[in-house]
């Protein structure tokens, strides 16, 4: 780590950190690629005839047969589907790219639509014969996800009717989403007389210059401006279309559907909710802290990732230190976590770098059993950078475990419990990071900066799914809203977070439009506060057992989706079940915000 200031031209080394997608096609022209589309026909073909109108006959070992052959389709169409999207994040401006993701998208629709029966004729088993074929033994690994599936019965629609869905969603919700990618991709920002592309402006927020900061929030709130009237128009449209396959479906609520296939009760994501926003005193206690040691009258939106200008202000990570940092985190708690994320490295299996067209955020992506994960992030050396990292590198390591002894279906674990293992990988690396720092000074801006990852993990992504609940029920009982009405939708909803510990100036009302996940999966953003929720709970339970606990939760992650969240828990010891569970998480975040105040007070006495 260096201590040099962090200019634009800084070259983190991660120029070049670029995944090889040749584990499934060397370039477009690959002849493979028409020879798997050719190859997945055939298989649907043979798949519909030999199944088609006969599910409700087959024996149990007949129906693991059935379902090896419908993953067999899966592969193939994944490693397809896998191929364009991970090209579509890197160059979503490319017109070639975009060209093939539509072909695939089309491809996989028109195979989805064959096979939709599958599922329906097992949801149309009587319970009593569908009941004697889960409780055979020869279904191993597909029990669950059998048993999973009739979960959806009340809710699905004739085959017709399915069949209408899926078509429609290829030039419905599916393009609006990539429409607001490409526009997202292309659009760069102002700033000191360049043009920067999202990520690169973003990172412009945690700057130690405060008029860096006003300048960067102000030039993104100029780009989202200038395309209200197309991102207005595409949230409407998406919303709208969320609400006409609720309502045919005959969801009770606009979050049903997610917390469905969550697999979480209404009851457990209403109390996460309730626990969180009765909390919200904590962030302002946080922002009233950290207002007084910037020595601020006022603490404004451009200020709330500000770093505290003490020591570790100027921290700057190179592509290996982040590597190294991140690596020995890992192997301080499990060989095999730190055995897994090393091949990411060594295999190319991360893209890295901040490039114009390539999308901002990051994810991990699991593909399918017959390839492996891979890593999408924007690294720009800072701290943040590093924290992201791990993060999706905890992702990768449980997609790649999940993958190693299940079935296909395993691979794909709830968005709540997929966080847990992203979020304790953070947490691994936060605390190996503080357990070698002596510093006063530094152990402040560490827990002040991890405070707010951590609020932006809970009260930020609740505060998100406030806003998703206002903005859902708004345009489901008023029609088409204005951007204004979403804006002043999004005002109450961070208001009510920060209360008068931050002033949020009119400039920050239109920042709901760049947030995707609205969009691509409306509902997600609790996910994150349930995963770090549960991480706390998790990393008391590593501090109390020790070295014990390691083997317990790699047998956790490799367990991926085989069972449902709760019952996975329970063999670590988590009763997520237990409405109090939320509670604890909250009061662990307590004692970090404790602790902070108490070293700031002791540092800097005459600030408060």
């Amino acid at each position: 780590m260096s201590d040099a200031p962090q200019t634009e031209e800084r070259l983190t080394g991660a120029e070049e950190v670029i995944w090889d997608l040749s584990v499934f096609y060397d370039s477009l022209d690959d002849p493979r690629i028409q020879q798997d589309m050719d190859r997945a026909d055939q298989l649907v073909d043979d798949f519909v005839a030999r199944y088609r109108g006969k599910v409700a006959e087959l024996s149990a070992a007949q129906m693991r047969a059935a379902n090896e052959a419908y993953e067999a389709i899966m592969d193939i169409v994944g490693r397809l589907r896998s191929y364009a999207g991970l090209n579509f994040t890197t160059y979503s401006t490319d017109a070639k790219w975009g060209a093939f993701t539509q072909k695939v998208e089309e491809f996989d629709s028109e195979i989805q639509q064959k096979l939709v029966f599958f599922n329906l004729e097992w949801n149309a088993v009587d319970d009593e014969k569908a009941e004697a074929i889960l409780a055979d033994p020869v279904l191993g690994g597909y029990r669950y996800h059998l048993e999973a599936a009739r979960r959806y019965k009340p809710y699905q629609l004739s085959e017709a009717e399915e069949k209408l869905l899926i078509a429609r969603d290829v030039t419905g919700k599916n393009a609006w989403q990539r429409l607001f990618d490409q526009v997202m991709a292309a659009q760069e920002y102002d700033f000191d007389g360049k043009r920067l592309p999202q990520p690169q402006l973003l990172s412009k927020l945690k700057d130690g210059d405060r008029e860096a900061r006003r300048k960067a929030a102000d030039s993104l709130t100029v780009g989202l401006q200038e395309k209200k009237m197309e991102l207005t128009y595409v949230f409407n449209t998406l919303i709208a279309d969320k609400a006409v396959e609720d309502r045919l479906r005959g969801y009770p609520s606009w979050v049903s559907s997610r917390n469905l296939a969550n697999k979480a009760s209404d009851a457990t994501v209403e109390a996460l909710i309730e626990a969180v926003t009765s909390s919200y005193e904590l962030v302002e206690r946080h922002y009233r802290i950290k207002r007084a040691l910037l020595g601020y009258d006022t603490l404004y939106d451009y200020d709330r990732y500000a770093p505290l200008n003490l020591k570790e202000s100027e921290a700057f990570y190179t592509w290996e230190d982040a590597r190294r940092i991140v690596l020995s985190a890992f192997e301080r708690f499990s060989t095999t976590m730190a055995m897994v994320a090393s091949k990411f490295f060594d295999k190319n299996w991360i893209h890295a770098p901040v490039k114009s067209g390539k999308l901002g955020g990051a994810y991990a992506n699991p593909t399918v059993p017959s390839a492996h994960p891979y890593v999408f992030t924007n690294y720009t050396g800072n701290s943040s950078s590093v924290m992201t990292l791990a993060h999706e590198l905890g992702h990768g390591i449980h997609m790649y475990l999940s993958a190693q002894d299940n079935v296909m279906a395993s691979l794909y674990t709830p968005l709540t419990t997929a966080e847990m293992a992203s979020v304790f990988a953070e947490m691994l690396v936060f605390q190996d990071l503080m357990a070698k720092e002596s510093d006063k000074e530094v152990q402040l801006g560490m827990l002040a900066e991890k405070i707010e990852d951590t609020f932006a993990t809970v009260f930020r992504q609740v505060s998100m799914n406030r806003f998703e609940h206002g903005l859902h029920t708004s345009r489901r009982t008023e029609g088409e809203l204005s951007t204004e009405r979403i804006s002043d939708i999004w005002m109450q909803t961070q208001r009510a977070m920060f209360g008068d510990s931050v002033t949020l100036r009119d400039e920050y009302s239109i920042w709901w439009s760049y947030v995707p996940h609205f969009l691509h999966v409306p509902g997600y953003v609790y996910a994150y506060a349930f995963g770090e929720l549960l991480v706390l709970a998790l990393y008391n339970l590593y501090q109390s057992e020790g070295a014990g606990f390691a083997p317990k939760y790699e047998r956790l992650l490799a367990a991926g989706d085989s069972d449902y969240p709760d019952r996975l828990l329970a063999q670590v010891g988590i009763d997520l079940n237990n409405p109090d569970f939320w509670t604890e998480g909250i009061a662990a975040i307590k004692a970090l915000v404790d602790q902070e105040e108490e070293l700031a007070r002791s540092l800097y006495p005459d600030r408060f």
